[in-house]
């Protein structure tokens, strides 16, 4: 049985070096790196390497299962693609292994999780991409409200100005 390690970063300025470390010391033979991005299988050559040349008996180790994929799918049909290979996959955080009943189960939470923070980060590159009048609308607030809210400062009982902070 032979351990592959599989470490994956997103953009150019990332490194690999904490993930390989973590690979090793799982005890993997063979570490394939890439930079690429977890939303697709399109353009990892490793993996598609990984894929294409593992045997029966061995495993698949990731440090974490977004380093595998950031759909639910695409990572569920990794998984079949290595069962029907004979092979494994092993996740280090959190630590779970699809030979047995309890990881086939746990591969599906992780997974769910990491398409969810995929869209999060969408979301928020969305958000930051929009004028500042359009962001105050999605906030259940229309522009004008707001302007009519800088306007008439209210006044506490004591006479004095009280300042809104938006």
């Amino acid at each position: 049985m032979s351990r592959i390690g599989y470490a994956r970063v997103s953009s150019l300025d990332q490194d690999h070096a904490v993930q390989e470390a973590r690979l090793r010391l799982a005890g993997c033979e063979i570490i394939r790196k890439e930079k690429a991005s977890g939303k697709a299988r399109a353009g990892r050559d490793e993996l598609a390497a990984i894929l294409e040349f593992i045997r029966p008996g061995d495993e698949l180790v990731v440090v974490k299962l977004d380093r595998l994929g950031r759909s639910t799918r695409d990572v569920l049909n990794l998984v079949h693609e290595l069962e029907q290979k004979g092979a494994g996959l092993r996740v280090l955080e959190p630590e779970f292994c699809t030979s047995t009943d309890t990881g086939r189960i746990l591969v599906t939470v992780p997974g769910m999780v990491a398409e969810m923070e995929r869209r999060f980060i969408l979301e928020r590159q969305r958000a930051a991409s929009m004028p500042p009048k359009e962001r105050a609308s999605t906030k259940g607030e229309s522009p004008r409200c707001l302007s009519r809210l800088c306007a008439r400062c209210a006044t506490t009982a004591k006479g004095r100005l009280r300042s809104l902070r938006l």
